[in-house]
């Protein structure tokens, strides 16, 4: 007998679903930063054990949308609702409940899948019994199957996470072949490697207006050629991203080359180069650019 089935992670940002994402595969599929709304896209990430498997979706987290790139996020959380086996709903354990909570719990209550509360950054609370009025909280807020305290940072509580997801999953085919991990081309994942050093390296206002869109991926037998443009909204933004004389660019791209080597297990040879796109947050033609889907096809072609 073989299980199967599609698990969504939600939650609301900086909850720790990206770093739980990549823990339950056991590799690095989805960028992490401690910064909102670093996840920008449903990304997959696929664990077969024996006799299972189990293709998680990571999404964006749950806000209030203020642009149009914002609004497309929400979108995409809406869409890893539906027809979904199971939902794992990431809170931060170390923060009270926050009345934003109550936004996302509204949402999940939409749905029919059965819902597991996971209580994430246990190992950062010092006095357990402090989880216990959070428990109660939550409790009375949504419908959850079971709650379980984790760490994903520190890989606390996953294998059983891992049993009580497979426990609830229906019998089904294996989707995708035993070494398959993510949906996402690695061109979209150079890009998104490169925002990711951009967010902990440069600690000022650059974040949310910063977008990468990969202009050159070329294979060859002995390396790859990767040549992408960093966009920020403003003229003081992209010199906070060069630095001076291009020292902070330059930490970025050695950087994002070392892990794309480690990941892609081959050599890089990457070019960076900084554009201001103002308003690129409203921009649907842009926005349509820095898709991945996008990144996929041009990637098939």
């Amino acid at each position: 007998m073989n299980k199967s089935g599609f698990v969504s992670i939600i939650g609301r940002p900086n909850a720790g679903k990206s770093t739980l994402l990549n823990r339950l595969v056991g590799s690095k599929v989805a960028i992490v930063a401690d910064k909102p709304q670093t996840t920008r896209a449903a990304i997959q990430g696929v664990l077969t054990l024996d006799g299972a498997q189990i293709v998680f979706v990571d999404t964006p987290g749950i806000h209030k949308p203020d642009t149009t790139f914002n609004r497309r996020m929400m979108d995409t959380v809406r869409k890893a609702l539906e027809d979904r086996d199971l939902l794992l709903y990431l809170v931060d354990a170390t923060l009270p409940f926050q009345p934003a909570e109550e936004q996302a719990l509204e949402l999940i209550g939409k749905t029919a899948a059965p819902v597991l509360l996971l209580l994430n950054k246990v190992d950062a609370v010092k006095e357990k019994a402090q989880l216990l009025p959070l428990i109660e909280r939550y409790s009375a807020m949504g419908r959850f199957e079971e709650i379980f305290p984790i760490s994903a940072l520190r890989s606390v509580g996953l294998e059983e996470l891992k049993s009580a997801i497979v426990k609830r999953l229906p019998e089904g085919p294996q989707y995708f072949p035993d070494d398959y991990l993510t949906d996402q081309p690695e061109r979209y994942l150079a890009a998104e490697l490169i925002r990711e050093k951009i967010l902990h390296l440069t600690r000022q206002e650059v974040p949310h207006s910063v977008a990468v869109l990969v202009d050159k991926f070329e294979e060859t037998p002995r390396i790859t050629n990767i040549a992408a443009t960093v966009y920020v909204e403003r003229v003081g933004q992209k010199a906070i991203v060069i630095g001076a004389k291009g020292s902070m660019l330059k930490r970025v791209g050695t950087s994002a080359r070392l892990e794309m080597e480690s990941l892609f297990g081959r050599k890089i040879f990457l070019e960076l180069f900084v554009k201001v796109q103002p308003g690129w947050r409203e921009n649907p033609e842009f926005l349509n650019a820095i898709d991945w889907r996008s990144m996929a096809g041009l990637e098939e072609n």
